[in-house]
């Protein structure tokens, strides 16, 4: 049974304007969330548009799938901002805003007139954020700082290479999405702190930092006493046979957890020994030899097939799943109960499909919009605060002077 989408009134942050400056996809990820919370999200883009806007398969130039990934239930307006006219366009529109975040390096923003004291200046109520590769005051601050980057300095690529033995990136821009993800929660809980206090307030996410405290939930280990009393690095997730198990026909997700599930998987493979060896009995001595253990599961496992697996960890209330390949997300019967995919008709693309956001208030879920085309609402957004001017041959904006 699916959710209807507009159960709900309106959504939670209708009536907030977000000015963003954000580019690639820290930044834009975590606008797009805040758009579909219902913020009126206005992406401001220089001439030539969001790299992202090329990356990827298009069916039209400058609609590429990694821009569409990103950039849903927002609008877009072009700003010349190395002009006197473009900063000064900006500086209306945040006058109006309650939130501009950017992810340019500070030193940058600062030169082109628009730091955090002139918008404050103009907008103390404002929450300025600032997404940054490195925090400020240490010897990192201000240097350029990408994906890659960030996973291999906060030790994601390290992670990779103690479970394979190889150093590599995970496959998906982490970085920049536990960025945004620690973004979104900053925005939101000093949009709260502002309806207390009236003021707005100076943010600053680091993505290298939020990487850190993110990868180390686990793995800070015995590195949280002083001294150590252990190594850092969680050693049940850091095992190479911690990963899909192989069967006849697939491969079976599994996570045996208490006494209880163990014990029906050893009994149901007929692993007598494994059943009576003390170094497998309880909790904290299995997760000493979890390595030895996850090995015997491993051969148990790749002797049936998958489905039969899946009835076995049904029966015994055992958490398993078998292994989706990226294409069978589009079919999964959960998700499409779900309505998780939505289709959303384009006059110039035709049917474009997006993820949807999960999240449900009261029954409400958001709808995704179509990414904007480059620069399509310029027009509507300055004309609403009182600017006017013409375009120049690039496609900027370039505010009259009063």
């Amino acid at each position: 049974m699916t959710t209807p989408r507009s159960a709900r009134r309106a959504a939670p942050l209708h009536g907030i304007r977000v000015v963003d400056l954000t580019t690639v996809v820290l930044g834009p990820y975590a606008s797009q969330l805040l758009g579909e919370y219902g913020a009126d999200v206005i992406k401001v883009e220089a001439p030539g548009g969001d790299s992202t806007r090329q990356i990827g398969p298009a069916a039209e130039e400058g609609m590429a799938a990694l821009f569409l990934g990103v950039n849903r239930n927002k609008r877009s307006i072009v700003l010349d901002l190395k002009s006197q006219a473009g900063t000064a366009a900006l500086l209306e529109l945040v006058a109006s805003a309650d939130v501009f975040m950017h992810n340019m390096r500070p030193a940058k923003l600062e030169a082109l007139g628009i730091g955090a004291a002139e918008l404050r200046a103009v907008n103390p109520r404002l929450v300025f954020a600032a997404l940054l590769g490195f925090a400020s005051g240490g010897p990192y601050e201000g240097r350029p700082a990408y994906d890659d980057v960030i996973q291999g300095l906060s030790g994601m690529a390290a992670l990779m290479q103690a479970q394979t033995g190889t150093a590599r990136y995970l496959p998906t821009t982490i970085a920049d999405k536990v960025g945004s993800l620690f973004a979104v929660q900053a925005i939101m809980a000093a949009l709260f702190e502002r309806e207390k206090t009236g003021a707005g307030v100076c943010l600053e996410v680091p993505m290298f930092e939020a990487l850190v405290s993110f990868g180390l939930v686990e793995h800070m280990q015995g590195a949280h006493f002083e001294p150590p009393l252990g190594s850092v690095g969680y050693e049940r997730a850091l095992m190479p046979f911690r990963r899909p198990f192989p069967t006849l026909d697939g491969h079976l997700c599994v996570m045996p957890y208490s006494d209880a599930h163990w014990r029906a998987l050893l009994r149901e493979a007929g692993d007598e020994a494994a059943l009576a060896d003390p170094r497998f009995a309880g909790m904290a001595s299995r997760t000493r030899h979890i390595g030895e253990l996850y090995e015997r599961l491993s051969r148990h496992i790749a002797s049936r097939c998958t489905d039969e697996w899946l009835a076995v960890c049904r029966r015994c209330d055992v958490p398993a799943e078998r292994m989706n390949q990226l294409p069978d997300l589009l079919v999964d019967p959960q998700l499409q109960a779900g309505d998780h995919f939505a289709r959303v008709l384009d006059a110039r693309m035709g049917t474009l499909v997006f993820p949807t956001n999960p999240i449900r208030f009261d029954g409400w879920r958001a709808e995704p919009t179509m990414p904007p085309r480059l620069g399509e609402d310029t027009s509507a957004v300055l004309e609403h605060i009182g600017s006017g001017g013409s375009r120049d041959a690039g496609g900027a904006w370039r505010i009259a002077k009063r």
